[in-house]
């Protein structure tokens, strides 16, 4: 890309929602200071932390581009929406405070946005561990560009703090849903491919920190909210999407959630519940046949 001119460039506006990361706060802030895209502004907000986050922020204070916001803890959807209510820029990041950006992320994403009905450009992840050390990891979901929701109504495939948004779309489709706990992101992509198109780069933009101390793996909340969400979204849009794919979503839905269960719980029964509710729902859907003939060999 040709060298930019900063003061043409778009402002965008980095959302950091953090509770008690004072450990690797400072380090995420830093990364998205090193951007080779100048103008940009960070709100990081702190959800209610009681390490010493608040003094480890005091380091930025003399830097315009850092605002610092103190809440009670309200939780991470409040969070983040204070966030982007605070953003002045008509682009809107996130990193979350445990996690670090590539210099080159929002120059190399932000040109993706040439197109007016481009609404979110996403990238590529890799992966580090507490030490700051390479983990190698295999992508989990094929990536889309263009009209998604076909493809993101099985799978949220968007990794979230790789995403870049325009305003519009908050401004349009609503920002964070408060009443969700989990799978915040999926109903925010959800609601907004109906009415933009995403682009994917495939380049490694985003750095995930994996490291013990992270949210244990609450699956069984995740898939109850995954339900709600599925259930939110096909009310608000009846028709969207053909019954042939709704019906679909629905069995991949459930043959994730009875294959997350047989995995962590080792357990029989409740998981072939779910592979037969997903086939019954399409019989047609030959993951939930693999699901069932993997289920029944741990059986024998």
């Amino acid at each position: 890309m040709q060298s930019v001119n900063h003061s043409q460039q778009p402002l965008v506006s980095v959302v950091i929602a953090t509770f008690n990361m004072g450990q690797y706060l400072p380090e995420a802030i830093d990364s998205v200071l090193a951007q080779a895209w100048k103008n940009l502004e960070i709100i990081v907000v702190d959800d209610g932390s009681s390490d010493n986050t608040a003094e480890v922020m005091g380091r930025f204070d003399p830097d315009p581009r850092v605002r610092y916001i103190q809440t009670e803890n309200r939780g991470q959807p409040k969070a983040k929406n204070l966030g982007l209510q605070e953003a002045a820029g008509d682009f809107i990041a996130f990193c979350d405070a445990d996690d670090l950006w590539h210099p080159e992320k929002l120059r190399m994403q932000m040109p993706l946005f040439e197109q007016e009905d481009v609404g979110v450009v996403y990238s590529e992840v890799s992966y580090i561990d507490q030490h700051g050390l390479n983990v190698s990891k295999p992508q989990p979901y094929m990536r889309h560009s263009g009209q998604v929701t076909r493809h993101l109504v099985i799978k949220n495939f968007v990794p979230f703090g790789t995403a870049v948004i325009r305003r519009a779309c908050i401004e349009k489709n609503g920002a964070f849903d408060e009443a969700l706990p989990m799978g915040i992101d999926w109903d925010l992509w959800l609601r907004y491919s109906v009415d933009w198109q995403f682009r994917y780069l495939p380049e490694k933009t985003y750095i995930y920190r994996i490291w013990p101390g992270q949210m244990s793996k609450n699956y069984r909340g995740r898939y109850d909210n995954a339900f709600r969400i599925l259930n939110k979204f096909l009310g608000q849009y009846p028709n969207r999407l053909p019954d042939d794919l709704i019906a679909r979503a629905w069995a991949d839905m459930y043959v994730s959630r009875g294959m997350a269960i047989a995995g962590a719980e080792k357990t029989f029964a409740e998981p072939l519940r779910d592979i037969l509710a997903g086939l019954r729902k399409d019989s047609t859907y030959w993951p939930a046949w693999r699901s069932l003939a993997k289920l029944m060999l741990r059986r024998v």
